[in-house]
């Protein structure tokens, strides 16, 4: 990263006692929080505090560290056995960008596979089908409750007289809410 990089990034800075200050929000963070804005891509470097020394590689491997401790085996043990013995290995400038541009495409197609996924559930008729099975699922949990709540009379409700202004709202709220409902249940199905 260069001088004009760092105006875009944030800057961490790492004191002696090892607490990390976030010097665009005014408040100390810790590994998890740093963990936390590199899933969201935001960006940023450490610095330590005295020297001014670009630290993030080691404060990244150091999440790295305290994630795979926490039980999150991202890393298996033969890739970090293999990574280990490229140090010092002649190929060792080579390896850098390897791995990056191996991440990347990996990210890349892991974001192609989501997004497919997401278009055959929209695309399946047993999905869509869904939809209409769940309003009258809906309807037929609405009756049988009526039916036996004691508070709810039986009888037959008379039909709205269609010169009615005040039944025709009630309709159009009706239809409004049924709607709200269809987009939130469309929301959870492509979520």
């Amino acid at each position: 990263m260069g001088e004009d990089s760092d105006e875009q990034v944030i800057v961490i800075k790492k004191y002696a006692n090892r607490r990390l200050y976030n010097t665009e929000k005014s408040c100390y963070v810790t590994l998890d929080h740093l963990a936390q804005m590199v899933r969201e891509g935001t960006d940023f470097v450490v610095r330590d505090a005295k020297s001014g020394e670009d630290i993030t590689r080691s404060v990244l491997t150091q999440i790295i560290f305290e994630q795979e401790s926490k039980g999150q085996n991202l890393l298996p043990v033969n890739f970090l056995r293999q990574l280990i013995g490229m140090y010092g290995d002649t190929l060792e400038g080579l390896v850098p960008g390897y791995l990056e541009q191996s991440m990347r495409a990996f990210s890349q197609n892991h974001d192609k596979m989501q997004e497919q996924i997401a278009s055959a559930i929209s695309a399946n008729p047993m999905m869509s089908g869904f939809e209409s099975m769940t309003k009258s699922n809906m309807e037929w949990m609405q009756n049988a409750i009526s039916m036996f709540s004691p508070f709810v009379q039986n009888t037959p409700k008379p039909e709205a007289d269609p010169q009615d202004p005040e039944a025709e709202s009630e309709f159009d709220s009706l239809k409004a809410q049924l709607a709200a409902m269809q987009e939130q249940l469309s929301k959870l199905m492509k979520g």
